[in-house]
């Protein structure tokens, strides 16, 4: 494995601040944002939270819009520090990742389905109130079927990723391995719950993913505040700080 160079450790702060930026984004887009407005099986309910808060969901669709805008940074990033490593898997990780964030770039296209469903064209008086309401909330629901298809991409590009993070040495051999575990994990849940449905009821859908967004985020913390460094690197580091310590316990002897 060849040095580290200085557009490796650029993209890896880089990675660390979009990895970090992303998190909040889809947190506050899905959860502060729509998740209120949205009411479990009341789809008349939901219509009127949507016409009554109409910039709140028009921000919360901006911030998928963004998430899928940093993610490609995010995977760029990721492709520029692991393609020393192995330059085709690291191509691939970077696809199966695009395609996770085209797919969450068809739930701004929802949102905004489901404001022109209720609102006052004139070509929706054809169709009642109750079905307009209905069509919106389907619009809405669409997120769901959109994340969980694009999942295992993001599963696959996350396994991926850990894998050459594992054969690179860049970062803690433990916390890549925890990542390959993690990732792999997910991929089996979305592919088991997208064929059996009622997998759900087994494995919760938030255990699907959960452990890999721990590793994505722990992993973006550790690519901002320590970077990448090879296994020469951090053993050059212990020695160096073995010696400093031995050189200023042995001070006093002299003085």
């Amino acid at each position: 494995m060849n040095g580290i160079d200085n557009s490796q450790r650029i993209a890896a702060r880089i990675a660390g601040v979009s990895g970090l930026l992303a998190v909040v984004i889809v947190v506050v887009g899905n959860y502060v944002l729509l998740g209120p407005l949205v009411v479990p099986g009341n789809a008349t309910e939901t219509a009127r939270n949507i016409v009554a808060h109409q910039t709140q969901l028009r921000v919360a669709l901006t911030c998928f819009l963004a998430y899928g805008v940093i993610v490609v940074v995010l995977l760029s990033a990721l492709y520029v520090i692991l393609k020393p490593v192995n330059r085709l898997l690291a191509l691939i990780a970077a696809l199966f990742r695009l395609v996770f964030a085209l797919l969450w770039l068809l739930t701004t296209l929802n949102l905004l389905g489901a404001l022109r469903l209720l609102g006052d064209a004139g070509y929706l008086q054809v169709l009642g109130a109750e079905h307009l309401q209905a069509l919106a909330r389907l619009n809405v629901a669409a997120n769901f079927d959109d994340y969980y298809v694009g999942l295992p991409f993001f599963g696959l590009a996350a396994t991926v990723c850990a894998y050459l993070w594992l054969r690179s040495g860049y970062i803690p051999k433990a916390l890549a391995a925890f990542g390959v575990i993690a990732s792999a994990w997910c991929v089996f849940c979305a592919f088991v719950f997208l064929i059996f449905p009622r997998f759900s009821n087994v494995v919760n859908d938030y255990w699907f993913d959960s452990p890999m967004a721990i590793f994505e985020l722990v992993l973006s913390f550790w690519l901002l505040f320590k970077g990448i460094a090879t296994s020469n690197d951090r053993d050059a580091d212990r020695i160096g700080a073995r010696s400093t310590k031995s050189v200023s316990l042995r001070l006093p002897i002299f003085l």
